[in-house]
């Protein structure tokens, strides 16, 4: 029986679409590599193609439209206790559409496509540095919100598309999560005085555009990241302890991304450092033996089937059914420390300020500026709280950051539905005396960028020195001009009663 529905079916499609026109996009190749499946764009890019239309008959038809467009698709699966709350929620948001004007002498007059006559419509279409503000029309909680949702959306969820060159590769996104771009040819035919689609047509292209370096994420107060951490190193199971470990990280410099149709890219690569201090109990207490640090990056996907208001975290997650989350962790590197840093002793007068010295500094009146600066270096974590003064030690370790050639990265960024973030995890462990080797866990934002294409670049720099061009030259236009009345010889006495007129023009 299901034998027998499926041709059903496959014969009620074959009826369905007998005798609609045969569309065939076809996309100019002179920017890819020869027999390129995947397309390949990037801001400013320009997509270049024909638009090939045949009919199997004569038809009559109202409208050809040809359009790139973008769109977000979204679901979230709800499974809760109680039946009647689980379900699944979709949601649907097109952030970009851009028409193409026809030639009016392509287009067939009287508007019949004759049987076996092929139609060619050329189009040209570039892609945007930015989405228009109408793309998010709802409303958010700051301006930098508005902004970060009106930058254009990197392709992610296609499997057909997501890779990096020629090469088919895991963007780590979810299937309830994809963007998508693509050219559409449709033809529309007037039926009752309304219009309705006769056939249409999508080219899918892949999209990656250029996403600059954005300030560094504050992390105060967020519990999903742990810049600083301490812990207190024991002498041994029923014993005191010798001191207290810091570890101190900071988010490093972004991983850049080579733009679309880079062939020759080198190692996508950034590095971190981890700063440590020991503040021992008493003179003779010596800080622990350094032993391994296991880096890793956590890629995680926001998704919500509601027009997101803010930033997502994982603190809403718990209350806000609408949206969900996928995580995928990437292991980098495995190092073994114990040779590479080493401990360093710094005396008293090395701490940095802690924020009492720093607010008390700053209180004070402009008669102390001629008291020298402390002299405490910038990469020292501040003290403990188990701290009581004196010599203390650190150490300072530089982790290098290489992507991995085995995923497909996406930009960071942030949409009206689907977000990208990622976390460089960087976990420490040390050898004591006690049971077991402590371990540090730190965990801070890592941002990933992506630069433009070389043809976008270079459109991109046309259309600004045009721009600038233009502003020059209105104003020299519309700047003000003055009129003097003819040069004549007048007595002395009335050349100082001559004016000059001013006229803006």
């Amino acid at each position: 029986m299901h034998a027998i529905g499926s041709h059903l079916q496959y014969r009620m499609l074959q009826m369905a679409h007998y005798g609609q026109p045969t569309i065939d996009i076809e996309l100019d190749e002179s920017q890819h590599e020869a027999n390129r499946a995947i397309f390949s764009y990037s801001t400013m890019d320009t997509i270049e193609g024909k638009v090939h239309i045949t009919a199997q008959h004569d038809t009559h038809f109202r409208e050809i439209e040809i359009a790139f467009t973008g769109a977000a698709h979204v679901f979230v699966e709800r499974l809760t206790t109680t039946p009647a709350m689980s379900g699944r929620t979709e949601a649907s948001h097109k952030f970009l559409a851009l028409k193409m004007p026809l030639n009016p002498d392509d287009i067939p007059s009287p508007r019949i496509l004759r049987a076996g006559q092929k139609y060619t419509f050329p189009f040209v279409f570039t892609i945007p540095t930015q989405l228009l503000p109408r793309a998010c029309p709802h409303a958010v909680a700051s301006d930098y919100v508005r902004q970060t949702h009106l930058m254009l959306p990197p392709s992610m969820g296609d499997a057909e598309l997501s890779g990096f060159g020629g090469i088919l590769l895991d963007d780590m996104a979810p299937e309830m999560a994809k963007i998508t771009y693509g050219v559409k040819a449709r033809i529309l035919q007037l039926h009752e005085d309304k219009l309705v689609l006769l056939a249409q047509k999508t080219r899918k292209v892949r999209v990656k555009p250029a996403f600059e370096e954005q300030p560094p994420l504050n992390t105060d107060g967020n519990k999903e990241f742990r810049p600083r951490l301490e812990r207190n190193i024991k002498k041994g199971l029923f014993k005191g302890k010798t001191g207290t470990l810091i570890a101190q990280a900071s988010q490093p410099k972004p991983l850049v991304i080579p733009g679309a149709r880079t062939l020759d890219a080198g190692p996508i690569a950034t590095r971190a450092k981890v700063y440590l201090r020991f503040d021992p109990t008493d003179e003779n207490s010596l800080p622990p033996r350094l032993g391994s640090l296991k880096t890793s990056m956590k890629a995680s996907t926001f998704y919500a089937s509601s027009a997101r208001n803010n930033f997502p975290t994982r603190e809403t997650l718990i209350y806000d059914h609408t949206q969900g989350a996928y995580t995928d962790t990437i292991s980098i590197s495995t190092m073994c420390i114990g040779t590479t840093a080493q401990w360093e002793k710094q005396p008293a007068s090395a701490n940095p300020p802690t924020e009492e010295d720093i607010e008390r500094r700053d209180s004070g009146i402009s008669d102390c500026s001629g008291l020298s600066a402390p002299s405490y270096k910038s990469n020292i974590p501040t003290p403990s709280s188990n701290y009581k003064g004196g010599a203390f030690y650190t150490a300072s370790i530089v982790v290098p950051i290489t992507m991995p050639l085995n995923k497909n990265f996406l930009p960071t960024f942030h949409s009206c539905l689907i977000s990208r973030v990622y976390a460089l995890s960087m976990n420490l462990s040390v050898h004591a005396p006690g049971l077991g080797d402590p371990t540090l866990a730190l965990k801070v934002p890592l941002q990933v960028c992506a630069e433009g294409s070389a043809t976008g670049n270079e459109n991109a720099r046309v259309r600004s020195e045009e721009a600038a061009g233009i502003l020059a030259e209105a104003d020299r236009v519309l700047s003000p001009r003055s009129f003097a009345p003819p040069t004549v010889d007048l007595p002395p006495e009335y050349a100082a009663l001559s004016s000059r007129v001013t006229v803006a023009g």
